[in-house]
């Protein structure tokens, strides 16, 4: 008999072989794995795992329904709180949320909440479920800026409800964040985004690709001439940050966001797209997060030496364990306690090396971590010939500085009531990253789900 106490083991690409493509890494349990991994869940009457998710998923309910192998109940479990299920199960920090207060991980390894959910949301796609459309329209017009997490989630909630909903996305291809951020070995853009995309407009809602709000049209425009009468943004947070060191302007230094958006959206890693990029021979990412580990892993896979640049510690790393753990058996070097001073460049304006200082951790700073100081006489030049930033971003100001009466914080972040999602300006709405600034996708999520039954609640008594 299976340990109880122990998770049923998720079967992986080897990290050798998986370093050289963009094959999804993590494979997911197959039927009787899953039945097994549900079978530890408790079945906890005051469920701590439920408030630990953002969307409020019914976990206990969809794991029951799994561990008695009737995947059609579960997936209708789970689609009652969640647009984007099999997204979710493969990107959520679980770790850190439902996972982080499963009972069953007191004494042992928590359930794998996240991987059961993915398996749910996988069946259901191989075997054509589709979420059931509202019963009846109701003849109320809503728009959405943002065909992210936060932009999906809101519309998908609203449709169900009768509403009219437009989703309109500046890029070519809807999915937001999920389409050019996250790579395809986490996130398949086919077999998963696409298809959870393919949901949300089962359940009516349209979808306008292409529309720059601000620039082909702004949200008054969309309110007084075009009769919506509630707009929810979500339009993320695409303006990347720098350093402000010297050299940062040369051929080969990206912002994380580009170089992943050449990559997933642009297919740039694929001989036959025409969307080139530098493929450097010794590449450094500098930053520690979830994404800094996404732009990592690619550029390894592009056939790099690769290095994380992070002037913290191991224990400081804000990305997720998993991420940190992949990263390193595929063969990411991490250059911790290092901080870069200097970008050098050549005669043909061109990377030639970075120049780093050593740190140490001083006293706590106002995040709580302890401050990293420079050790003098501890620099260094680290032999690379392309750079990316990936230093956390904020809101394109696009959106608020065409509307009129919407406030913004000084980050640019337009703010909201957390909530509802209601801004400054009346009918409209705003959550995700656009408001809290880079945060993850369950979060975004949560918070279109909030701003819907916000719209709701306003257009009701209206």
């Amino acid at each position: 008999m299976a340990d109880v106490l122990k998770k049923v083991p998720v079967r992986e690409q080897d990290p050798q072989v998986r370093a050289t493509n963009f094959d999804e890494v993590c494979l997911g349990y197959n039927k009787e794995e899953a039945m097994e991994e549900a079978s530890r869940c408790l079945n906890c009457k005051n469920a701590k795992c439920v408030q630990g998710c953002p969307v409020s998923i019914n976990i206990p309910g969809f794991i029951h329904e799994v561990k008695e192998g009737n995947f059609e109940e579960a997936y209708k479990v789970i689609s009652e709180s969640s647009a984007l299920p099999a997204i979710c199960g493969r990107v959520c920090p679980q770790e850190s949320q439902c996972e982080g207060k499963c009972i069953r991980g007191i004494k042992g390894e928590a359930v794998s909440i996240g991987k059961l959910e993915r398996f749910v949301a996988d069946w259901a796609r191989e075997n054509g479920m589709k979420p059931a459309p509202a019963a009846q329209k109701n003849g109320k017009k809503v728009a959405v800026i943002g065909s992210g997490p936060s932009g999906l989630t809101c519309a998908g909630d609203l449709a169900k409800l009768g509403y009219d909903v437009t989703i309109f996305e500046a890029l070519h291809e809807a999915g937001g964040v999920l389409v050019y951020g996250i790579p395809e070995f986490r996130l398949p853009k086919l077999d998963v985004v696409a298809k959870e995309v393919e949901n949300v407009k089962a359940l009516g809602v349209k979808i306008e690709t292409n529309v720059i709000i601000g620039r082909s049209i702004t949200i008054d425009e969309l309110m007084e001439e075009e009769g919506f009468e509630a707009v929810f943004i979500g339009s993320g947070a695409g303006l990347p940050m720098f350093m402000g060191i010297p050299g940062e302007t040369a051929k080969g230094v990206f912002s994380a966001n580009e170089y992943l958006t050449r990559n997933n959206l642009m297919k740039a890693f694929r001989e036959d797209y025409d969307t080139p990029i530098v493929r450097g021979k010794k590449v450094a990412v500098v930053g520690g997060g979830n994404v800094a580990m996404d732009a990592a892993r690619t550029a390894l896979r592009l056939g790099a030496e690769v290095h994380i640049v992070y002037r913290r510690s191991e224990a400081e790393l804000p990305a997720r364990a998993e991420e940190v753990h992949h990263a390193k058996e595929e063969g990411v070097i991490f250059d911790l306690l290092t901080n870069p001073t200097e970008i050098l460049v050549n005669e043909e304006d061109a990377v030639a090396g970075m120049k780093c200082v050593r740190m140490e951790l001083g006293e706590p700073d106002a995040s709580g971590r302890r401050r990293p100081v420079a050790i003098p006489g501890s620099e260094f030049v680290l032999d690379v010939d392309t750079v990316i930033m990936s230093l956390g971003t904020s809101p394109n100001p696009l959106i608020s500085s065409t509307t009129i009466g919407l406030d913004t914080n000084k980050r640019k972040c337009i703010i909201a009531d957390e909530e509802t999602g209601k801004t400054s300006k009346d009918g409209v709405y705003a959550g995700g990253d656009a408001v809290t600034g880079a945060a993850t996708v369950i979060l975004a999520m949560g918070a279109g789900k909030a701003a819907a039954k916000g719209i709701h609640e306003f257009l009701s008594n209206k």
